[in-house]
């Protein structure tokens, strides 16, 4: 049986989806015996492959860096899904998108610094005007909500793609259901 390549990656977020990824537990080892995992954050990969049949994307585009990079992995996922609020909403990056990127900036690095204040310019990826979530950008295969989102939810979602199916994890995961 050929496995599927399945990759994970993320932007401007926590890692908490991929926590949760991790809560699979000891169904890690029967999602491994249908995958072949390469690439993501969890492991030491340096670069992303062309041709991955699935990945997961967590996280907003905040960045210019988060521009190129989610640009380039939909260049090379057949399927690509958007993983958890941020990257369905923008959720809590997108808190800044109300004060700006020169406030948000200037409070971080300048107003509550205890040393080194000021702006780095080089240190940092420059910031886009706005968080977008990761449709604004690219075309998404399927969006899983959740912050983060369930293991059970993972599970489904990652088997039915597996099976060939096309899963509807956004009516699996709304609010009062």
């Amino acid at each position: 049986m050929t496995k599927v390549k399945f990759a994970t990656t993320w932007l401007d977020g926590c890692s908490g989806c991929h926590m949760s990824f991790l809560d699979l537990d000891e169904r890690l080892i029967e999602l491994g015996e249908r995958i072949e995992l390469v690439y993501s954050p969890l492991v030491d990969f340096k670069d992303f492959p062309t041709d991955v049949d699935a990945c997961l994307i967590e996280g907003a585009v905040s960045s210019e860096d988060d521009l190129h990079k989610v640009q380039m992995v939909r260049e090379r996922s057949k399927v690509l899904i958007a993983f958890g609020d941020c990257a369905v909403t923008t959720n809590v990056p997108g808190m800044r998108n109300a004060i700006g990127t020169a406030a948000v900036l200037e409070r971080a690095y300048c107003d509550n610094a205890t040393h080194n204040r000021g702006i780095p310019d080089e240190i940092i990826p420059r910031l886009l005007p706005k968080a977008l979530p990761v449709h604004h950008v690219v075309h998404i295969d399927c969006f899983l909500p959740g912050c983060p989102p369930q293991a059970d939810l993972i599970w489904r979602v990652l088997n039915e793609l597996l099976d060939g199916q096309a899963p509807a994890a956004a009516k699996l995961a709304r609010f009062g259901k």
